[in-house]
């Protein structure tokens, strides 16, 4: 008989793998959501209105990133679609999680050091959005100013708030939420067990997206 596959949604932070997870599930056969079309959605998240996310949602079986990875929208998602299952992607701490968004932020944005709130403004992150897009979603997650443009503590706050917020609304339901460290040997062979599908042997995460 036919089996469903659930709909799985990764609500880890930007920086934790979640483009190996992706490409992980594109391997394992889930098809994958636009993230595009996905990150044209800040403004509805930041309302907290989840009408537009929810039938994006309904286009795929794998959905991650912004407004996928932000707060509010797994409680929403959890709500609309039962059965759903939950990939929560973390780093070893938050200072790990914090110095990789630190050098990847330098990276795209071409800055000597932390990138500025000018770096920030002046950054076009995809052609296909506004061209304040960049700078505006971290004005609606982080609440990010020209004076608090590299605050460590404001973005680790965050990282941490978020990931307590997964475990704690799901803390009754251990099989829909699955926490996954990539850099782990067997965090493969974790993920689909949690989903419930054929063993992939020795297979490994592919390490996409890494910044050194």
């Amino acid at each position: 008989m036919f089996r469903r596959k659930p709909k799985v949604f990764g609500i880890g932070r930007n920086k934790t793998g979640t483009t190996s997870l992706t490409a992980a599930m594109d391997s394992l056969g889930y098809r994958i959501g636009s993230q595009e079309k996905a990150e044209l959605l800040i403004e509805d998240w930041a309302r907290r209105d989840f009408a537009s996310i929810i039938r994006l949602s309904k286009s795929a079986d794998f959905f991650q990133d912004i407004p996928f990875s932000l707060p509010f929208t797994f409680q929403a998602l959890d709500q609309a679609f039962p059965g759903s299952k939950f990939v929560l992607t973390v780093r070893g701490s938050a200072d790990e999680w914090w110095q990789s968004m630190r050098r990847f932020r330098a990276k795209i944005m071409g800055s000597e050091g932390a990138p500025t709130a000018d770096n920030y403004r002046a950054y076009r992150y995809r052609d296909s959005l506004p061209a304040d897009w960049f700078w505006r979603s971290q004005e609606l997650i982080y609440g990010l100013t020209n004076e608090n443009i590299d605050n460590e503590q404001l973005f680790k706050a965050h990282y941490l708030a978020h990931n307590l917020s997964a475990r704690e609304y799901f803390r009754q339901r251990p099989a829909d939420l699955l926490e996954l460290d990539l850099s782990q040997e067997d965090a493969l062979g974790r993920l689909v067990r949690f989903l419930e599908i054929p063993d992939v042997g020795n297979a490994a995460f592919p390490h996409l997206n890494r910044t050194r």
